[in-house]
């Protein structure tokens, strides 16, 4: 199953859902003393790993991080090749003047915004449903 390509049925179905809990991002040079199901998401840069976990798993393992996020999971199965998803949804967390860090799943894309902003991002991305 590949998913959705048509962008007005991705942004009509994108459901979005706030995730429990706080998440950071650490950069790591190995990832051997990180539990795997601690680890949501890794990504490996020239400059070092990137992991994505909860902000107790970090404290627990004394990694440092700068960034403590809230996780939004948009539950609408978008296909890897849609067009203007991202470009849609950043458009409306920009006008209010919320950043948001994407990480596209193979079945669902997720977004990572302030901790402070997740109600008002909850509340922008509805403008979606109701259109």
């Amino acid at each position: 199953m590949s998913g959705e390509k048509n962008l007005e049925k991705i942004l009509k179905n994108l459901n979005p859902v706030l995730n429990d809990g706080r998440y950071v991002y650490c950069c790591v040079k190995s990832t051997e003393n990180i539990p795997f199901a601690a680890i949501l998401f890794l990504f490996k840069e020239t400059e070092g790993i990137t992991v994505i976990l909860k902000k107790e798993d970090a404290d627990q393992l004394n990694l440092e991080y700068s960034y403590i996020a809230a996780w939004i999971t948009f539950n609408v199965h978008s296909s890897l090749e849609a067009v203007g998803m991202t470009a849609a949804f950043s458009a409306i967390l920009g006008q209010e003047n919320i950043s948001c860090n994407v990480v596209a799943g193979y079945y669902h894309d997720h977004i990572f915004i302030d901790q402070k902003d997740a109600q008002k991002a909850m509340k922008a991305l509805s403008h979606f449903q109701s259109n």
